[in-house]
């Protein structure tokens, strides 16, 4: 559930194929991280990639494609690297419903069905995007911590980079969760509401200060971000490329008869 957790909460920031990453001789630091953040704000799908370390987990590396609008959807490959065999899964979410499989140790404890599904009709389209469906941990998602670096005061700009063969600006910043809660105090209330999610997750974890990079290319998105935060149970560091945007993204759920619905699965043990 940990795994499933940190993959459904990996969201949606935009990027493209900018050749250059300079930005106005005008636009400071600061206003160039603003201008990616508010341009990540209209997008209908994307294709990322994430590694790193996650608290608890350990080691992770992930690469996923995501539909945001008109419903969302999602497909992820996921490994623990430090879990061995129990470390990989693939996570769908269609329909309103999380498939979780891939891991042939859980398998065999579901005479051999290979998926197990959870009901998500419930949650509107807006939590799924933004990773409520994390069940009940930390919200990672990256549209959110992009907008989170400006409220950084010390946001710098490191140099060029290359990230996946596009040229990118690198800039730095970092923030406290107190800083961090006072960055969004003048949003409307939905985004406030959604932003303390992210924030109660972040102390949840023991993670009190964020450090954090931003790639920005030469149109102005985001190619790739990472935070970085010292948690209770371990670090917190996750690096998020991202790979392609506003794509088709087509994800279709396991056939009936692999999967195990858990909620009927609990009926069952109920009635028992």
């Amino acid at each position: 559930m940990g795994l499933a957790a940190v993959a459904l909460a990996a969201g949606a920031v935009s990027c493209s194929k900018g050749e250059s990453s300079e930005e106005s001789p005008k636009m400071s630091p600061a206003a160039a991280v603003a201008k990616a953040a508010k341009n990540s704000d209209d997008i209908s799908s994307l294709r990322y990639r994430m590694t790193g370390e996650y608290p608890e987990q350990g080691r992770i590396k992930a690469e996923a494609s995501m539909r945001i609008k008109p419903t969302v959807a999602m497909s992820m490959k996921m490994t623990a690297l430090d879990q061995g065999k129990d470390g990989s899964a693939e996570i769908r979410l269609v329909d309103k419903a999380m498939y979780i499989g891939g891991n042939p140790e859980m398998a065999k404890e579901m005479d051999g069905k290979t998926w197990m599904k959870f009901d998500m009709s419930a949650l509107s389209d807006e939590q799924l995007g933004g990773g409520a469906a994390g069940a009940g941990q930390a919200e990672q998602n990256p549209a959110a911590e992009s907008t989170f670096m400006t409220g950084a005061k010390d946001v710098k700009k490191v140099g060029t980079e290359k990230v996946d063969g596009v040229e990118t600006t690198h800039y730095t910043g970092t923030l406290t969760l107190d800083a961090l809660r006072d960055s969004f105090k003048d949003e409307d209330k939905a985004t406030r509401e959604k932003r303390e999610k992210s924030v109660e997750q972040y102390e949840k974890m023991g993670v009190d200060k964020l450090a954090m990079d931003m790639w920005i290319d030469g149109e102005d998105h985001t190619k790739q971000f990472r935070m970085k935060g010292a948690a209770d149970k371990g670090t917190l560091d996750l690096t998020i490329t991202f790979l392609d945007i506003n794509k088709p993204v087509t994800v279709t759920a396991p056939p009936a008869k692999d999967t195990v619905d858990l909620a009927e699965m609990m009926k069952e043990a109920q009635s028992g």
